[in-house]
């Protein structure tokens, strides 16, 4: 796992297989409890997790992700996912926003001034919908500004292995400029991590970090276009209990 800050208060981790209960293919640290593998071992693993944080399980805010744009203000600790959404916001300490990934791109923001953070799954349609646009608009209605915001793009897959469609690639590229691209035998693939980080910065964020890593070539990451049948890790942000 790595962890890193956001800002002064404000914690950032992004989880690896490595450390949980799940038997293959799932193995070892899977989050995700839509993928097939045991509750047992998801809750176990889910668990561990918060350990290792220093949070409680309860501290930990999961999304029923569904590759759009809606966006959940998160403003108490839930048992469930909060439903139908790709983003969270929350200007409460101590609880942790949670977005699970196996090729698609995680993004964590934070604003440590006036205390706000948030998370986006931005796979490919929620990419091109907004869902960056809609996390940060949410972040600024409760006082956010851009131009203070701190942001990771997490580990998500490259283009050499992001091969689509030509016109699957025109029309993602007609709404999220930086991510067109072609692989080294010259196909049309999308760039999710370079569209995130140009959209970040088109909307006056001057602090936006990469985490370069490709889930489909490093074997401690989870990768659905790598396995198929496999787990998710997480990206996580929050601001620390005071």
């Amino acid at each position: 796992m790595r962890r890193t800050s956001l800002g002064a208060g404000v914690a950032a981790a992004i989880t690896d297989r490595r450390g949980g209960v799940s038997a293959a293919p799932y193995d070892t640290l899977d989050l995700a409890a839509h993928v097939g593998d045991q509750p047992s071992d998801v809750a176990t693993n889910r668990g561990r997790l918060a350990a290792a944080l220093g949070l409680g399980l309860g501290d930990l805010v999961w999304m029923d992700q569904r590759h759009g744009r809606e966006v959940a203000v998160v403003t108490e600790r839930s048992a469930g996912p909060v439903s139908g959404v790709d983003g969270l916001v929350t200007t409460e300490r101590g609880i942790a926003l949670a977005v699970l990934v196996a090729d698609c791109v995680p993004v964590l923001l934070a604003d440590p001034q006036v205390g706000v953070v948030g998370v986006a799954h931005a796979g490919r349609r929620g990419l091109a919908a907004g869902v960056i646009d809609a996390v940060v608009e949410a972040m600024s209605g409760r006082g956010a500004d851009p131009a203070r915001m701190d942001a990771i793009v997490g580990p998500g897959i490259c283009r050499e292995h992001y091969e689509v469609a030509a016109d699957v690639r025109d029309e993602v590229g007609a709404a999220v400029s930086g991510s067109v691209a072609t692989t080294a035998a010259g196909r049309p693939a999308l760039d999710l991590p370079a569209g995130a980080l140009r959209r970040l910065k088109e909307l006056g964020l001057k602090r936006a970090a990469l985490f370069a890593d490709c889930t489909y070539e490093d074997p401690l990451l989870y990768s659905y276009r790598r396995d198929g049948t496999t787990g998710r890790f997480a990206a996580l942000v929050w601001l620390e209990p005071a």
